[in-house]
């Protein structure tokens, strides 16, 4: 099964990569497939770079630094996998590359937002599960620690 993780270079994407992780050692055989979407270079970019080929090294450079973290934890593992850095829209372009890689499951992460913010900015996975032809593994964020009296010191 290939097992394609988007990642954005957060803690929370890491905590995906994990439970994926957690999956291959309970016996599901996996090869995975390390994905990050940068946004597309803004008009300010544009102008002032005055190269294409600038901004495009930039923001592979930025996309391969967000990978890593990811992939060390896979090797440190023993699992391989590979990676790709794409521009465009977060949600089409991880839809394109499921099909151009021949994914079979996607995990994602929910990110805890309030009923507003979800409401009118949207959301990368709700929009992934509508769109993707393969099914979506929604993680959610890891609970938040209760603080001890030794934090309050």
């Amino acid at each position: 099964m290939k097992i394609l993780l988007p990642i954005d270079g957060t803690e929370l994407a890491l905590h995906e990569v994990r439970f994926a992780l957690r999956l291959a050692t309970e016996g599901l055989k996996a090869s995975f497939l390390l994905a990050n979407v940068q946004e597309p270079a803004s008009f300010y970019e544009i102008v002032t770079a005055h190269d294409a080929a600038v901004l495009e090294t930039i923001s592979h450079s930025a996309g391969q630094h967000a990978l890593q973290p990811a992939l060390d934890l896979l090797h440190q593992a023993g699992m391989e996998a590979e990676t790709v850095v794409v521009t465009g829209d977060a949600a089409h372009a991880v839809v394109d590359l499921i099909e151009e890689h021949g994914c079979d499951l996607v995990i994602i992460g929910t990110r805890a937002m309030g009923l507003l913010r979800k409401a009118l900015s949207g959301s990368v996975a709700q929009d992934l599960v509508n769109a993707s032809p393969v099914p979506v593994l929604l993680v959610k964020p890891p609970a938040e620690p209760e603080p001890t009296l030794d934090d309050a010191e």
